[in-house]
């Protein structure tokens, strides 16, 4: 799997995962420092989001149009150092709830897409080149696999690092709540993942003095919210009964007079006694968590600053496995440090054909990122709002980063036994792989029978985990499949995807057939699945797109066409807000139906044109020998 790739691979793919592990730490809790800081509600936050999301994937089109112009290496480090400004700018403490403070959030959101739009498509064009030599280039399509599963390697980490620092920023003021279930006096019916939802709900209302009126959207989604916290803290009580006929008697009793205010004032208060922060007005309590919760997510903005010093180091510091790649156009034109492979030169025929292939697909790569990206909006809000903070079973130890990184170390462990060679590094992969299940075991043994207060962005983990562990098996799948000559082509490997991803939506629709509006307590097993099916599609889909297009771009084009993709995904992004807006307005289970219908729309018709994208490259040229130029220079990056 390793063997046989050229340096530069994994200089690049660390580069990467510092600067992913970045984006991801802020990512995880972006959506719920929105919605805490400024008070927005989903329609604003999904809107924001998806912007945002959308500029991040769409400026690699302008990255890779400078790029081509200009040179890969010098925008990467450009991006870099524009990326660090936007994360620093946005760990800067600012008034909560302040248009101010909106307004520099917006600035630094914009740096940190022109710099990702630097950094990220011009990257794995210098990847792509690696493998322009004959000698590599029948390693494309793995290399590709490595370089993904190094990203997610980065953002596998992310969540429960994001997590930490706005759980310590909490905790180090006061507001986690220090009393055991047995020493409290009086019950919490709420999950603290909703705490500043109902702290925001104070400050609009006037510390609940002024609720919505009766019938508007605002007071039905409260309605609801107070009913299932009712439900699930009372499990017990309820038990056995029928569930509509108890949501319908607790609706009724909680829109008698001032029962919803009093819940949620009750709530809070009870669970500011439980602090050992200390205020007799709820209003000002609901104010001081609020900030410290977004000087929690500061902090982790400030994470993510350090990990792109440790990318640019590991770029520079390596700079010798792929400096014979670099190529730098200069102000009077003319190529200097040119080391790049050339090929065979395309016809004008030829290059149109595979510009229309590429064009093609990115159109199928548009929807699939709508769907897919559902895991920063309605698959984080059904974790917040729909679905129970507490399991058990072997479910548990997925909540445990240390679980995971144990079972992905297990996993390579055991293909190092299958495919080591030697007597000694067969014995070593051994001990290894037993470690790791020792060490799942003992976590296993360790962990409480019941996990409570589970945080909803630490379902964002599950992933990159799945990306890292399954990776391996991808490999060796399609890799036996290559040796008897049938593995698919990246097309229908795209085709399949996007069957997967309407399968994993599938498995939503089951988990909200028994919710009430959009609040419950499902199994976090459904989300775990979901995510299962969603990596198996992404898996499927992106490394394979990425590489499809680093091999079929046109020479003259690849920095635009990598652009492309980056663009295709930029408009998903920007979709993923519609499936957002219908949240709360449209039952759950039709949402999910509704992106099950795109996948599948989209699976057919990239089949109807499978064998237009095929023939596009099934002329394509040997690539002949490098044809090194020595002039690289000493400061070249």
């Amino acid at each position: 799997m390793f063997k046989n790739q050229p340096k530069g691979l994994y200089v690049l793919a660390l580069a990467n995962t510092g600067e992913r592990f970045g984006y991801y730490t802020m990512l995880a809790i972006f959506l719920f420092y929105l919605q805490a800081k400024f008070g927005l509600d989903a329609t604003w936050t999904g809107q924001i989001f998806s912007i945002f999301l959308a500029l991040v994937y769409f400026m690699p089109l302008v990255g890779g149009w400078l790029a081509d112009k200009w040179s890969f290496s010098k925008c990467v480090v450009t991006g870099i150092s524009v990326m660090f400004l936007g994360y620093a700018l946005m760990s800067v403490p600012t008034p909560v709830r302040e248009n101010t403070s909106l307004y520099i959030l917006f600035a630094a959101l914009l740096l940190i897409s022109v710099g990702t739009g630097l950094f990220k498509g011009n990257l794995q064009v210098m990847v792509g080149d690696l493998y322009n030599n004959a000698k590599y280039s029948a390693r494309r399509d793995a290399a590709f696999s490595i370089f993904y599963m190094a990203i997610n390697l980065g953002s596998m980490f992310a969540p429960t690092a994001a997590i930490w620092f706005k759980n310590s920023a909490l905790e180090q003021d006061g507001f986690r709540i220090e009393q055991t279930a047995e020493e409290q006096t009086a019950k919490v019916q709420l999950k603290e993942s909703m705490i500043p939802t109902v702290c925001n709900w104070c400050l609009d209302t006037d510390n609940f003095a002024q609720m919505p009126k009766e019938g508007t959207e605002e007071y039905k989604s409260m309605l609801d919210f107070a009913v299932n916290a009712k439900i699930e803290a009372n499990k017990d009580e309820y038990k056995g009964q029928d569930k509509k006929a108890v949501e319908e008697s607790l609706k009724a009793e909680m829109s008698q007079g001032d029962n919803l205010p009093s819940f949620f004032s009750t709530n809070l208060e009870t669970f500011a006694s439980q602090c050992s922060y200390k205020t007799a007005d709820v209003k000002e309590f609901a104010s001081a968590y609020i900030t410290s919760f977004s000087r929690g997510c500061g902090r982790a903005f400030m994470l993510a600053c350090g990990s792109l010093i440790v990318s640019f180091l590991i770029y520079f510091l390596g700079r010798s496995t792929y400096r014979h790649i670099i190529t730098d156009k200069k102000s009077d034109g003319k190529k200097a440090n040119k080391a790049v492979v050339e090929g065979p030169e395309l016809t004008p025929a030829q290059t149109k054909q595979r510009i229309v292939a590429l064009l093609l697909v990115f159109a199928v790569v548009i929807f699939f990122w709508m769907v897919f990206h559902q895991n920063g909006q309605t698959l984080t809000e059904f974790a917040k709002s729909c679905t129970a903070d507490s399991t058990g079973s072997w479910t548990r130890i997925g909540f445990n980063l240390w679980s995971l990184v144990a079972i992905a170390i297990g996993v390579y462990a055991l293909f190092s036994v299958i495919q080591s060679k030697s007597a000694k590094a067969k014995a070593i992969s051994v001990l290894v792989l037993a470690a790791a299940i020792g060490a799942v075991v003992w976590i296993y043994l360790g962990t409480p029978a019941v996990v409570e207060n589970i945080d909803p962005a630490v379902y964002q983990q599950f992933n990159p985990f799945y990306v890292v562990a399954l990776t391996p098996f991808s490999m060796a799948l399609f890799g036996w499949l290559a040796s008897r000559g049938k593995e698919p082509s990246a097309p229908r490997k795209i085709g399949y995807g996007m069957i997967v991803a309407g399968a994993a939506y599938l498995v939503m629709v089951f988990a909200s057939l028994q919710l009430t509006g959009t609040n419950g307590s499902e199994s976090p097993n459904w989300l775990i699945s979901t995510y299962l099916l969603l990596t198996f599609a992404e898996l499927l889909l992106s490394p394979m797109g990425i590489s499809f297009v680093s091999k079929v771009a046109p020479p003259k084009y690849k920095g635009s066409m990598m652009g492309g993709w980056f663009a295709a995904t930029a408009i998903g992004n920007y979709l993923v807000s519609i499936p957002m807006m219908m949240w709360g307005k449209v039952s759950v289970p039709l949402i999910w139906g509704i992106l099950i219908a795109i996948c599948l729309l989209s699976a057919a018709f990239i089949f109807s044109i499978m064998k237009k994208l095929e023939a596009a490259t099934s002329d394509e040229p040997a690539v002949e020998p490098a044809k090194a130029i020595e002039t690289v220079e000493d400061d070249a990056i």
